[in-house]
């Protein structure tokens, strides 16, 4: 019986497992497109220098 049971709990934690790892999404992230850039571009001749 302990034995079907502990069994029974591997199965279903990899069961929810495998569910959360390939099953769709539930990311709720907001759709608002491309954003624009607003940072420094980057100078070859600062960022070699350590």
């Amino acid at each position: 019986m302990a034995f079907s049971k502990m069994l029974a709990s591997i199965i279903q934690y990899i069961s929810e497992a495998f569910m959360r790892i390939f099953g769709p999404t539930d990311d709720a992230y907001p759709v608002i497109g491309v954003q624009p850039f607003t940072g420094d571009p980057y100078k070859e001749g600062k960022a070699d220098a350590w």
